[in-house]
Parts: C-alpha cells; sequence; structure tokens
C-alpha cells in the first residue's frame, strides 16, 4: 500500500528544503501532496522561485481531508519568512500535533523545528536538530511555557516519529530518512545509491 505524506508551503520557504524531499519521496514511490497555506496555490520562496501545489490548506480543510487518519506523515521545510508563517497558521499547528499524537510522522527541517514545532510543544522530551544557533531561540521563547527537548549537532536527527534537519545541505538526507521511516531501509538505499549520494 502506498504512503501518504503531505507537505505545507508558505510564503518565503527555504525551496531547496521543499524541492527535495518532494522529488525524492516521489522517486521512492511515496505520495506527496503539495499544499499551500494561503489562498492561492502558487507560493513565492525565499529566493524568488514559484512553486505551485497541489491544492490549498482551505481547500482540504473544506474537503474534511486535514485529518491525520489520511496520512502518514507531514513534513515542512524552513525558511524566512516561511517558517514564522507556517507557525502563524492555527489550523496547521493542530494538524501536526493531532499527527504527532496519532503516532504518525512528523518533520521539520532549518528554522523551522525551533519557530514551528517547538511553540507547539512537539519536541518536548525529543532529541532533535535544527539551524545553527536557532536552538538558542527555544529556549527564549519556549522556555517559561514548554520543557524543550535535546539539540543535537547533526545533520538529521530521528527520534520515533519526528524528524528533523538542520538547513539546504541537509534536504537530501532529510529525505532520505523520511523514505527509511515511511518504506524502510532497502527504499532509502535504493533511492540513495540512484541519486549518487
Amino acid at each position: 500500500m502506498e504512503k501518504k505524506t503531505i507537505i505545507f508551503l508558505a510564503e518565503g520557504f527555504e525551496e531547496v528544503e521543499a524541492v527535495t524531499p518532494i522529488d525524492y519521496l516521489r522517486r521512492a514511490n511515496i505520495e506527496v501532496t503539495i499544499i499551500a497555506i494561503g489562498k492561492e496555490k502558487a507560493v513565492k520562496g525565499s529566493h524568488g522561485i514559484i512553486l505551485m501545489a497541489d491544492t490549498t490548506l482551505e481547500e482540504m480543510e473544506q474537503a474534511g481531508r486535514l485529518k491525520s487518519v489520511f496520512w502518514d506523515g507531514a513534513f515542512i521545510p524552513g525558511g524566512m519568512p516561511g517558517a514564522a508563517n507556517l507557525a502563524a497558521c492555527t489550523a496547521l499547528g493542530n494538524f501536526f500535533k493531532e499527527m504527532a499524537g496519532a503516532g504518525k510522522i512528523i518533520a521539520a527541517i532549518c528554522a523551522s523545528p525551533a519557530v514551528f514545532l517547538a511553540p507547539l510543544g512537539l519536541l518536548e522530551g525529543k532529541k532533535f536538530t535544527c539551524y545553527p544557533g536557532m536552538e538558542k531561540q527555544i529556549c527564549t521563547v519556549v522556555h517559561t511555557t514548554v520543557h524543550t527537548g535535546t539539540w543535537i549537532a547533526e545533520k538529521v536527527v530521528v527520534d520515533g516519529n519526528l524528524v528533523t534537519g538542520r538547513g539546504p545541505g541537509t534536504a537530501a538526507v532529510f529525505a532520505l530518512a523520511l523514505i527509511e521511516l515511511l518504506a524502510g531501509k532497502e527504499a532509502a538505499k535504493t533511492l540513495s545509491n540512484a541519486a549518487l549520494l
């Protein structure tokens, strides 16, 4: 049975961190649905590259598809102000909390673990990574309300159903970690060999 994942894009997202996982997961025969947070399907990245989403968050909500039962995993890129724009979306935050509660895979890279996941309490008691220096922001922002997890200076950190990555240069490794969780080690190895990683 094909695994189904979902990625959310907000204006100002980091293009490499979105396109690389989308591409690699699809090569591994994992379904990826691209969702725009705004009203338009066209979303402009932090370096001016525009991606066309499959649908919008509003359309997903209206169709009743923004529920964990439909998805095996959800991931978000970083980039600024993309991560902040994602964090400002209450419906998205609620969806990620539901996914985590259901034991589904949640993943974020670069600024997004600190800016999006931490305020939701989704790093609590977990090992994670993020863009260097952003871990200090977590202590400042979350310290009074949420006990944070343990920051590790690695390219990608997997802790249970949580996958976090450091930045654009780690997007391929981040994607491989998702593939391994969703489709198994052999699928990740096959993709890695084919992509010459």
